[in-house]
């Protein structure tokens, strides 16, 4: 099985709306783009303008980087490892993204702990700052599948101030110093040489060149989780609070929740990495496979909104704690909505169960044609946008195509609100792991098939669908009037707006499965193997 959450969004509010700006606490340049979706709201939608409509990927070298010199419309190009799945973020001048530590030549500690990657560049010029080495967690409990860690860095990097937060691979949760070492050792965490190296090998040393651990949470340790797969969330960063879903999840045979008590989604003091809020549900005895859905915020009606899809195919909203707990407290739940209808979690009066329809059973009625009918889970990010959230059902790609549901849920409704709550649901797409974007009256969402469906954000009438015809898992950015977005054999560029254009498509030379992302005057494109700068140069 194989994941990466690959999820965004972004919730843009207006006078006339019930719904106010939001002023989030993440300190940004005008047009960074510093965490998961740009801003708290998680829209993937940027202001940026004059992109440009197509590039070309450049020259491949013989040692594995790109020449860039022979590129098009491409600023810089930086190698990554081998899997790349977190979005990259940008803010202060650096680029942040996460990924595995396979094939990076040049350092010897690279070739050995086959884990996650954080890397850190220049803005400008693509040079690499600092680089956070995470080992892969060797001592794991009894009856976890936690083999995926070479998956690498699943979380985008969120920037706070002179703070980055991020969820490993090793499910833990690290701040880090956005200057790394080269300013010295922040603490009060100062054993980043023994942290790299791994349990059991001599500590590495340390330069200017390595990251600085201000703290680390290991989710494992502190709170019991037992994570599936991999771990996998975007931290959303409110105030003194760090919020995530901790990647708690069923065990190796798919039979049982290993940790049923662990909270599914928590707060931490964003200053200590201690607990300081949790849900108190009991959803992770409800979840059918991982919590990994990243979360949002959005100021709706008289409250602040902390948003996340559950492991249990629901979608839940609490209410946002201002200031910081002496004591770790329970999150007050606002609202909830089950995106799973009737007909997807019954059959004949009974409950479908979750993996019967999972395409590698010899048993499984799925034929992986989009029509398999059962229970999904949420995977990609909620969106806020005037005061309503847009999120669709999903499942792993592994476990093969099925069909899907996204809906539109009115926020300001309290307690169970699908009798209620409901505004549209659109059924014309498969599972999706992937965040939708909304703009100027339109949902853009892409399914695992790899077909971009646009929705009438007002009625969820369908406008068009566009046909990619390969596996997609990020999601479309919505910028410049342009649509962007990344399948596993091309990266596709499109008109936005109410019939379907293609502008361009562009092989990358491997799969992408991440969202691309807009800062500054600059479109970012994150392959498995590399990251492209892609700018409208002069004279091209």
């Amino acid at each position: 099985m194989s994941l990466a959450l690959v999820s965004r969004f972004h919730c843009r509010l207006t006078v006339l709306a019930v719904i106010s700006l939001l002023a989030t606490s993440v300190a940004a340049h005008a047009a960074d783009w510093p965490q998961w979706g740009g801003r708290a709201e998680r829209n993937m939608v940027s202001d940026e303008t004059g992109l440009p409509e197509t590039f070309s990927r450049g020259t491949r070298e013989r040692a594995g980087g790109i020449d860039s010199g022979a590129a098009k419309n491409v600023k810089w190009v930086v190698k990554l490892g081998s899997a790349t799945y977190g979005n990259p973020t940008i803010a202060a001048g650096r680029v942040y993204v996460g990924t595995d530590d396979m094939n990076l030549a040049g350092d010897e500690r690279l070739k050995r702990t086959r884990g996650g990657l954080v890397q850190c560049f220049d803005e400008q010029t693509g040079k690499l700052l600092w680089r956070l080495t995470v080992p892969q967690r060797t001592k794991v409990p009894p009856g976890l599948l936690y083999g995926h860690q070479h998956l690498g860095v699943c979380s985008s990097p969120t920037v706070d101030g002179d703070r980055v937060y991020v969820v490993t691979c090793a499910c833990e949760v690290l701040c880090l110093d956005a200057d790394g070492l080269a300013d010295g050792n922040d603490g009060p965490f100062d054993d980043e040489g023994q942290y790299i190296a791994g349990s059991g090998a001599p500590a590495v040393k340390l330069d200017s060149t390595d990251a600085d651990i201000v703290w680390r949470c290991d989710l494992i340790d502190a709170l019991g989780v037992r994570p599936h797969d991999t771990a996998s969330c975007s931290v959303l960063i409110h105030g003194s609070l760090a919020y995530l879903s901790t990647s708690n999840g069923v065990n190796a045979a798919h039979d049982r929740v290993l940790a049923p008590q662990a909270p599914a989604f928590v707060a931490l003091n964003k200053h200590t990495g201690r607990l300081a809020a949790y849900e108190d549900m009991g959803l992770s005895s409800r979840l059918y496979h991982c919590a990994w859905c990243s979360p949002t915020l959005g100021r709706v009606g008289d409250a602040t909104q902390v948003i996340v899809g559950g492991g249990d195919g629901v979608c839940y909203a609490f209410e946002a704690i201002e200031g910081l707990p002496e004591k770790p407290v329970p999150l007050k739940k606002l609202w909830s909505y089950d995106c799973n209808p009737p007909e997807y979690k019954y059959r004949d009066g009974k409950l479908v169960p979750y993996y019967a329809g999972d395409k590698r059973k010899k048993s499984s009625p799925n034929r992986n044609d989009g029509q398999y009918l059962g229970p999904s889970q949420l995977i990609g990010t909620p969106v806020c946008h005037e005061g309503r959230v847009y999120i669709a059902l999903g499942q792993d790609p592994a476990h093969g195509r099925g069909k899907g549901m996204l809906h539109c849920i009115d926020a300001t409704k309290r307690g169970d609100i699908n009798a209620c709550g409901k505004i549209w649901s659109y059924d014309g797409l498969d599972r999706t792991i992937a965040t939708a974007a909304v703009a100027d009256g339109l949902v853009y969402i892409v399914d695992i098939a790899g077909r971009l469906h646009c929705v009438d954000a007002d009625t969820g009438k369908c406008q068009w669908v566009y046909e990619s015809k390969a596996e997609t898992w990020g999601g479309p950015l919505v910028a410049d009037g342009k649509l962007y977005f990344g399948s596993q054999k091309m990266f596709y560029v499109m008109a936005a707006g109410r019939a379907p254009r293609l502008l361009s498509e562009i092989k990358l030379g491997n799969p992408m499965y991440t969202t691309p992302v807009a800062a500054n005057g600059v479109l970012y494109v994150a392959s498995q193997h590399y990251l492209w700068a892609v700018q409208k140069l002069t004279g091209e």
